[in-house]
């Protein structure tokens, strides 16, 4: 059994920081459940272009308020809590948060905790980031 605390993470190597977002990441793929686990804050007035290329995302908001537009050609969906989004065709997508967003997000095939958004908004693909 894996139990693990939030604020047992805050600041250590599992709390990621970028420019528009932080990932505290509560499961990763060294931990082989076949999906990694993060609760991840959006920086207010942020916009966020995304295309995970290599990965499945599933986002459940918890808290705050934006909206999600798949791009090129949209559409967009507001975000509140309680709304979940599944990027199940690797959707390219932006990010806008109005307020703080915390979101509950689950990444297929799990991630190994130490990536960031490539020029393309990507995360590297899994063999690329288990040397």
């Amino acid at each position: 059994m894996i139990v693990r605390q939030l604020n047992d993470i805050l600041g250590t190597e599992r709390d990621i920081k970028a420019k528009t977002w932080n990932s505290r990441r509560l499961l990763l793929a060294n931990e082989n459940m076949g999906f990694s686990l993060h609760d991840t804050i959006i920086h207010p007035g942020t916009e966020t272009e995304i295309w995970y290329q290599n990965h499945l995302e599933a986002v459940y908001c918890i808290e705050g308020e934006g909206e999600i537009e798949l791009i090129p050609d949209g559409p967009t969906h507001p975000i509140s809590p309680g709304m979940m989004y599944a990027l199940d065709e690797n959707d390219r997508h932006l990010l806008r948060a109005k307020t703080q967003l915390r979101m509950i997000c689950v990444f297929n095939p799990p991630v190994t905790g130490q990536e960031v958004h490539d020029e393309n908004g990507a995360y590297p693909a899994a063999a690329a980031t288990d040397a």
